[in-house]
C-alpha cells in the first residue's frame, strides 16, 4: 500500500510540478507580450511627442519671422510718412501760395461731393 501511495503522491506532485511550470510559463508569456505592448506604446509616444515639439518649433519660427517681417514694414511705412510730410512740408514752405490753390480746390471738390448726397 506504501508504495501504491508513494505512486499517487508522486504522481500528484509530478502533475502539480507541471501545473505549476505550465502556469509560470503562461504568465512569462503574458509579462513579456504585455513588455512588448508597453514598449510599442513608449515609442510612439515618443514619436508623437518629438513630433510635437518639431511642429512647435515650426511655429515658433514662422511666427518669429513674420512678426520680424510686420516690424520691417511697420519701420518701412513710418518712414515713408515721414519722408512723405517732410516733402510736402517743404513743398508747401516753398509754394505757400499754390498750396493755399489746392488745398482751396480740394475743399471746394470735397464739399460738392459731400453736398450732392
Amino acid at each position: 500500500m506504501e508504495t501504491a501511495e508513494k505512486t499517487s503522491k508522486t504522481k500528484n506532485a509530478s502533475g502539480l510540478d507541471k501545473a505549476s511550470h505550465l502556469a509560470h510559463e503562461a504568465i512569462d508569456n503574458t509579462t513579456l507580450a504585455t513588455y512588448e505592448v508597453a514598449n510599442t506604446i513608449v515609442d510612439k509616444g515618443d514619436e508623437l511627442s518629438e513630433a510635437a515639439h518639431e511642429t512647435v518649433d515650426k511655429i515658433t519660427t514662422t511666427a518669429q519671422q513674420t512678426y520680424d517681417r510686420m516690424i520691417d514694414k511697420k519701420d518701412r511705412l513710418r518712414n515713408a510718412e515721414q519722408q512723405l510730410l517732410e516733402t510736402y512740408s517743404t513743398y508747401i514752405r516753398q509754394n505757400p501760395i499754390t498750396s493755399v490753390g489746392i488745398a482751396a480746390g480740394v475743399g471746394f471738390l470735397l464739399s460738392k461731393l459731400f453736398n450732392n448726397r
